[in-house]
């Protein structure tokens, strides 16, 4: 896709919202690295999955992802055989037990989630790594006495000696002789060694290592002979202490490095999971809807909103009154490919063109789009657009020249099922040549075929429209009353000035206004005519559009119809499968115990009673048949989705 007209219709500040949804640092990284797709099929799952997670959400079914950390990278590093700190081991048993929680969030999707469902099933549950983990690690990352025998002993051993040096600090300090010595009567710790602060003048009568001295320097800080021997024994434990926790921790990297592969492929699905949840509440915030993607070109925006505009409103302080969009309706593809879009300044036209480039990014990226169900959007393989800053009547020959040159790109890049969006075609020249050099411009899109919206000030591109019928025009509506624009679409119609209707609200002279109208209808002879014909184009536009709302409404009801009883039909299989399947349950076959969400071991079955005695955990259980499902692990037919 251009990467310039990503830059002009704003499609880095939607990956950015986006990227606010998400829960994890991995959801994060994918949202700001989304790109439109052109594979239809591929756009068409994105949004089923987005679809499913709206009504997941909608049902309080939201995806467990708090824990989850980015570990890959510590995950690659262990594989490797590299030794991870207690620090990222933690870290990596807090993002296993999500893993956990995943399956049950699987059990618990409504079962129409079919396509959320098949893209967790190959996630597994690595709550046993998790565990040992956290049985050799406390959740600071200390490594507990219980990681190993060795550990547990060395530091019994430490324990002890520690009780030893305290005992005879303790006992030295009962001494009277030693007392008078000592500047305080207390010791002290000095780094890993205990001290007696020692009077100066008295520093040769105590036999010891003197570690420091005071500030005053009528004070040293000696540890005595005896309790330096038993720190010296000391140091010898501390460092077998060491040995031992760096081999509890290159034996819990070992058990991660060999989890590398479908730890690697779990985090892939968490972080898919983490963005579809967050387009999902991108979507439901915005109140967005699911478009229908073809690849037959037609374009049908209902009711479209721009999202940045919408997020805007939303950011102003609250002491003022919050702004809303207005919507607008957007049809290219049906009876006509151009749409040339008429109007005041400041009326919404250069909105129009950003609000289609910019939901038509958004749906070939698999998001919703802030528009009515039943929108339409085709997969375009390039979106190309010319859209500046409002231009001044000085316009320098300098930005004329950049607008050909990014023009002329897109004119030799467009194809049949490319957008093309310009805007104020044919300004910042004389407006003759300006006029001749836009139509020769809309004749060149219309010989390739493309999808074009184009906005101008020049009149003479009004008439395009109707001498071609494969191009339309657009107005956007101003009020006349007030004297603002509306920003409403209207598409069948040309924007009119309405100069001479605004000068007669201002109160300008009745003279003066008579005889500008007797001047328009001496230099507009045709003016009348073209009126009729606009009307005329313009009825004919709202006939066709509500044919067309009801031809595809009843296409939609039709495919809605079709989609239930396929989906009755598998389901009707699966209970079958499912049935056959508890048919031939026999004694020791590992099955799923819906009641307890665990896996259990059959002791027997009872088909007359519809019971299956089922070994779980410590305890033995009889079980209804319709609570049995096979264990995913096992050769059994693959279970349905679960029924509410």
């Amino acid at each position: 896709m251009d990467a310039h007209t990503l830059e002009l219709l704003g499609y880095e500040s939607i990956r950015e919202l986006l990227a606010g949804y998400a829960v994890t640092s991995l959801g994060r990284d994918l949202a700001r690295r989304l790109e439109p797709s052109t594979d239809a099929a591929f756009i068409r799952r994105q949004l089923t999955l987005t679809s499913e997670m709206v009504e997941a959400l909608a049902a309080g079914v939201s995806p467990p992802l708090q824990g989850v950390h980015d570990i890959r990278l510590w995950v690659r590093r262990a594989a490797l055989g590299a030794m991870l700190s207690a620090e990222q081991l933690v870290q990596v048993a807090e993002t296993l037990q999500a893993t956990g929680a995943l399956y049950r969030y699987r059990m618990r999707l409504p079962p129409h989630c079919s396509g959320l469902i098949e893209m967790l099933a190959g996630v597994e549950d690595f709550g046993p790594a998790a565990r040992l983990i956290s049985g050799c690690l406390d959740p600071r990352g200390h490594v507990l006495d219980m990681a190993s025998p060795d550990l547990a002993d060395v530091r019994r051993r430490l324990h002890e000696l520690d009780e030893r040096i305290k005992g005879e600090i303790r006992r030295m300090l009962r001494d009277p002789e030693l007392r008078r010595m000592l500047s305080y009567p207390n010791a002290t710790v000095h780094g890993d060694h205990h001290v007696l602060p020692v009077a100066v003048n008295y520093r040769h009568k105590i036999a010891g290592v003197v570690h420091r001295m005071s500030a005053t320097g009528e004070t040293v800080f000696i540890e005595p002979a005896s309790v330096a021997a038993l720190n010296a024994e000391r140091v010898t434990l501390k460092a077998s202490e060491e040995r031992e926790v760096q081999r509890v921790l290159r034996r819990l990297s070992g058990e991660i490095g060999r989890l590398a592969r479908p730890l690697t492929y779990a985090l892939d699905v968490i972080a898919r999971l983490d963005l579809i949840a967050a387009q999902a509440r991108f979507s439901r915030d915005y109140q967005m809807s699911a478009p229908q993607i073809n690849t037959e070109g037609r374009l049908w925006l209902r009711q479209a909103r721009h999202p940045l505009l919408e997020h805007l409103f939303r950011t102003q302080t609250s002491g003022e009154e919050r702004r809303q969009v207005v919507p607008i309706d957007v049809r290219l593809g049906f009876h006509f490919n151009i749409l040339v879009i008429t109007g005041p300044n400041t009326g919404g036209k250069t909105v129009a063109l950003k609000t289609t480039g910019l939901l038509c990014l958004m749906a070939q990226s698999g998001l919703h789009i802030p528009a009515a169900e039943g929108s339409l959007v085709p997969v375009f393989r390039h979106i190309l657009a010319d859209i500046g800053d409002e231009q001044s009547l000085e316009q320098s020959l300098s930005t004329f020249s950049a607008h050909m040159s990014r023009i002329a790109t897109i004119l030799r890049t467009a194809t049949p099922d490319s957008l093309v969006l310009l805007d104020e075609l044919g300004a910042g020249t004389d407006p003759t040549e300006g006029a001749a050099l836009g139509r020769a411009i809309l004749d060149q899109l219309d010989q390739i075929g493309c999808r074009a919206m184009v906005t101008t000030h020049l009149g003479a591109l009004k008439t395009c429209a109707f001498s071609n019928p494969r191009i339309e025009n657009g107005a956007v509506e101003f009020d006349v009353e007030t004297l603002q624009p509306t920003y409403r679409l209207i598409i069948g119609q040309f924007g009119m000035s309405n100069a001479l209707t605004i000068a007669r609200r201002l109160q300008l002279p009745a003279e003066l206004l008579q005889r500008a109208a007797r001047y328009l209808q001496e230099s507009g002879a045709g003016a009348t005519e073209l009126a009729r014909l606009q009307r005329a184009r313009q009825e004919a536009e709202q006939a066709k559009a509500e044919a067309l709302a009801a031809r595809l409404a009843a296409e939609q009801e039709k495919e809605q119809y079709a989609r239930q009883r396929a989906a009755l039909q598998q389901q009707a299989a699966w209970q079958a499968q499912l049935h056959e399947w508890r048919r031939r349950l026999r004694g020791g076959e590992t099955v799923r115990v819906t009641r307890f969400d665990a896996l259990g071991r059959v002791v027997r079955v009872d088909p007359r009673k519809g019971l299956v005695t089922v070994h779980v955990g410590l305890g033995q259980w009889e079980i209804p048949f319709e609570e049995i499902l096979p264990a995913e692990s096992a050769s059994s037919p693959s279970p349905p989705p679960r029924t509410t």
